[in-house]
């Protein structure tokens, strides 16, 4: 599907995309208040920790080297001996948790982020898990997966990982292409990714997800399609497609190349949409905010079902109403509330060596905040959303907006909802933002807050 011009040069414009409701810089609270963040929490666990489990996320910042492209909290180093107390740190955050929640917690999902996971060794990797779980018990359906890089994830971390209970890989690939790859500083050969994704299958791993990037610099129309031939040959269950976020303002790393060595508006939309039809002709299905399936993975079925779920991890096919964030830099979603970690590492270590929680900026939803919480993750979950006939639902604004992207075939509008086209597929983050009130209140300054939309 060929998309028209003036759609996208109308459309990419800075829209976040939509992990949270609010989104992080919307945050109200610049140092949250630890006992109420607690109180959320305890009620969040109590109301569905036996029947749903809750979800962890455990931030794992180190790597060996800076990727430039990366947008996420990292800490450069090549010290393998900041191993050890970094995870007794964890375990020590993650015991305050324990201790809040006075029973038995119940796990449905851990990933493992970064950073680098498997800059840990295999035996302190198994170590933190171990740790976690001692004090846990698990869903009856409990998933957990981690982010590999290609290069240092070898054998050994994939089979001590499935030891306790992993059985997902996210491998960070980006561009197949060595100029590229050399642009970013991220030189992996095919070969490395292709052994780890074998590895990972030998073992019993029943998901590979590659994590692909379109719109970094050199990147042509010719190498985006030999980095999806590449990928077909291996088949991962998933992939995620993301557009390259250049915001070197936020992430000095992005500043070794200029904008001049970018892929323009028209140019990056092209490398998508060639790269989504290889997809799409080779039995992978859009499910949307850039991510693709084949349809015996599980994120696919919770798509069809419509019980896909969004939140800091990204997609994911189970719903926990609780995420524990742990780690430098981590952020929780207790459903009425999100905190997030200092991200500093020694700041990290030296407040929970105090027996306290290492928060830092968080925000307590409103009434109206969960309302729009609901719209979003119903548009970007399951590509519709109704909101009955509540004539006070929705703004001029907002009305507006919506009837101009049904005459554009974004959408299909009713009377008491909407539902995507497949062309709207392609501007799921535009069609968020029409109910996004903080981002429609925001004064411009000079540094747009988010990455733009293509």
């Amino acid at each position: 599907m060929k998309i028209p011009e003036t759609l996208i040069s109308k459309y990419n414009v800075p829209v976040p995309r939509y992990t949270s409701y609010p989104t992080v810089p919307f945050w109200e609270e610049k140092h949250v208040d630890r006992t109420q963040w607690l109180k959320n929490v305890k009620k969040t666990f109590n109301a569905s920790n036996d029947e749903n489990g809750i979800s962890l996320y455990i931030h794992l910042p180190y790597c060996e080297s800076l990727c430039t492209y990366c947008a996420c909290n990292t800490r450069i180093s090549k010290n393998h001996k900041v191993e050890d107390s970094y995870i007794d740190a964890v375990l020590a955050e993650w015991k305050i948790y324990c201790h809040t929640f006075g029973k038995t917690p119940v796990i449905r999902e851990i990933h493992l982020g970064g950073g680098t996971p498997t800059f840990f060794t295999p035996e302190n990797l198994q170590r933190l898990i171990r740790g976690i779980l001692s004090d846990s018990k698990l869903h009856q359906d409990y998933a957990f997966s981690f982010e590999g890089h290609p290069n240092n994830t070898t054998y050994d971390h994939l089979k001590a990982l499935y030891e306790v209970g992993f059985r997902r890989v996210s491998y960070g690939v980006q561009d197949m292409g060595l100029k590229v790859q050399k642009a970013i500083n991220r030189v992996q050969p095919y070969e490395n990714v292709k052994r780890a994704t074998e590895d990972a299958r030998e073992i019993g791993y029943t998901s590979v997800n590659f994590d692909l990037i379109y719109g970094l610099p050199f990147q042509t129309e010719a190498g985006v399609l030999d980095t999806m031939a590449k990928t077909l040959e291996l088949k991962p269950e998933r992939i995620a497609f993301y557009s390259y976020a250049h915001v070197p303002w936020k992430r000095p790393g992005q500043r070794a190349y200029t904008e001049a060595d970018l892929p323009d508006s028209a140019e990056k939309r092209k490398l998508y949409e060639s790269g989504k039809a290889l997809l799409l002709a080779n039995g992978y299905y859009d499910i949307g905010m850039d991510h693709f399936s084949l349809p015996g993975d599980d994120l696919y079925k919770a798509y069809q079902l419509k019980t896909l779920h969004r939140n800091f991890m990204g997609y994911t096919a189970n719903h926990t109403d609780l995420l524990v964030g742990l780690g430098a830099s981590a952020i929780g979603d207790a459903s009425t509330a999100y905190a997030q970690n200092v991200k500093t590492v020694e700041e990290y270590k030296e407040i929970v060596a105090q027996g306290e929680l290492p928060l830092e900026k968080g925000h307590f939803l409103t009434e109206e905040d969960i309302l729009i919480k609901e719209f979003i993750l119903n548009i970007a979950c399951k590509g519709e959303l109704f909101w009955g006939y509540n004539p006070d639902i929705l703004d001029f604004n907002a009305l507006f907006q919506l009837n101009s992207m049904a005459k554009e075939g974004l959408i299909k509008l009713y009377d008491n909802g909407m539902r995507l086209t497949d062309l709207g597929m392609a501007f799921l983050r535009n069609i968020c933002a029409v109910f996004d009130k903080k981002l429609q209140g925001k004064k411009e300054n000079n540094m747009p807050l988010f990455s733009k939309a293509i």
